[in-house]
């Protein structure tokens, strides 16, 4: 076991590099299944979901070729099995994908439930409804889904409610259907985008992924060819969050600007400095300047992001006043909150929404990450806290996050992985 050991108290200040978009990523590599040839992916992160993703790949008979840490060659060419292994696929959300990129290449998936972080019910029922409507009959009990499909036509599918997962699936499982599908209610985020010109790059022809619509005309067959991730957006609003809560000066390199608008806005509206070149981004806090209070809601793209409500959060812990967060999109992603309250947060949950009133200080103690980014919360957290911190089930963090506890100390946090040994 793992834990990270912080000392709190100094300043972010220097230069990073952002990694390549973890949500991006495991959308793009289970879409390589559909493609029967070789891509090469660049600009990957090398986190733990990725390493997960393309062992199941390997395991469906995909030839998987690591040119470096973040450049991989898949060929799926010799895929034979719609049956990804049941301990793989139970570790990570975004497993959910494989069954839209298998229904598109075999018209048939068998799997067990997909796992991941717990925000509570996280339902597919759009998902499954977008199946449906692409002709597959879907199967959902005993912790299994099984779809099948004779053949894949393409449809006209309204999502009752706006989910980024749904629109993935379904646009894996159209674009080798026959005819047009339409995508009504779709997602809007930049991994969405990301998608679409993957695959287009690889010769589907789908218009309007960014947009309310989204249509895909079916192709036959995609070639291969070479793509490169677009970089965090995530990764990115939690550095700009930890320079402007330990009231440093931080430069993004590899960014962009325009998918972390909602979080800039917000850091501005606090009091916090940003200055946007066209792939980087400064982040300071003036000397004598007075942060204030903020309020704010999660919501879907180009609203404020839900992997970004607990980092602002716990910036806001600290900050003059009194704040308020709204989750729009989950329905328990507070549970870290208890774990900053264990460090001197006043902080108050009523169901979806979170009351934050300052304190002057938080102190170091022993917490743990509850989730992804409720433990990039507790990074921050102890980046600003009194005394030192501990970190425990940091395993959730290395999940989305690509050597960040190396980035952090770059920029002069005081922060070190050690081993603990469990007799």
């Amino acid at each position: 076991m793992e834990k990270l050991v912080i000392k709190g108290g100094n300043k972010l200040h220097g230069t990073i590099n952002i990694s390549g978009a973890k949500n991006a990523a495991v959308a793009i590599i289970p879409a390589c299944l559909l493609i029967d040839d070789k891509c090469r992916l660049e600009n990957l992160p090398d986190i733990k979901d990725v390493k997960l993703f393309l062992e199941i790949l390997r395991g469906l008979g995909a030839e998987i070729d690591v040119i470096d840490k973040n450049t991989v060659d898949i060929n799926c060419k010799n895929v034979n099995s719609c049956e990804p292994q049941d301990e793989l696929t139970r570790k990570m959300r975004g497993s959910s994908y494989l069954i839209g990129a298998l229904l598109g290449r075999f018209h048939k998936c068998r799997m067990s439930s997909p796992g991941g972080c717990d925000f509570g019910t996280r339902p597919i029922d759009q998902h499954i409804k977008g199946f449906k409507a692409l002709g597959a009959v879907c199967d959902q009990s005993y912790g299994r889904i099984n779809a099948e499909a004779d053949d894949l036509s393409g449809a006209h599918i309204y999502f009752d409610v706006t989910s980024v997962g749904a629109t993935v699936n379904v646009m894996l499982g159209a674009v080798r259907a026959k005819g047009l599908s339409i995508i009504e209610n779709a997602a809007k985020e930049p991994h969405i985008v990301d998608l679409a010109n993957f695959l287009n790059a690889m010769g589907a022809r789908i218009r309007g992924a960014g947009t309310d619509t989204i249509k895909i005309t079916g192709v036959e067959k995609l070639h291969g060819g070479t793509y490169s991730i677009i970089p965090d957006q995530i990764e990115a609003g939690t550095f700009m969050i930890a320079a402007a809560a330990t009231r440093g000066d931080v430069t993004l390199n590899n960014v962009i600007p325009r998918h972390l608008e909602s979080i800039s806005a917000k850091l501005i509206e606090s009091g916090v400095s940003i200055e946007e070149f066209d792939d980087s981004i400064r982040v300071y806090v003036k000397e004598n300047a007075k942060l204030g209070a903020v309020n704010f809601v999660a919501l879907p793209y180009p609203g404020y992001p839900t992997d970004m409500q607990p980092q602002m959060v716990t910036f806001l812990s600290t900050v003059c006043g009194t704040s308020t967060a709204r989750e729009g999109v989950w329905d328990d992603r507070f549970r870290y909150v208890g774990e900053l309250k264990r460090m001197g947060a006043d902080i108050t949950v009523e169901g979806k929404l979170a009351i934050i009133n300052g304190v002057s200080k938080l102190m170091g103690t022993a917490v743990h990450a509850t989730d992804l980014r409720g433990g990039a919360a507790m990074i921050i957290a102890g980046l600003i806290a009194d005394g030192t911190t501990e970190i425990y089930d940091i395993y959730h963090i290395d999940r989305g996050y690509e050597n960040f506890e190396e980035k952090f100390a770059s920029l002069g946090g005081n922060i070190e992985r050690i081993c603990v040994y469990v007799n």
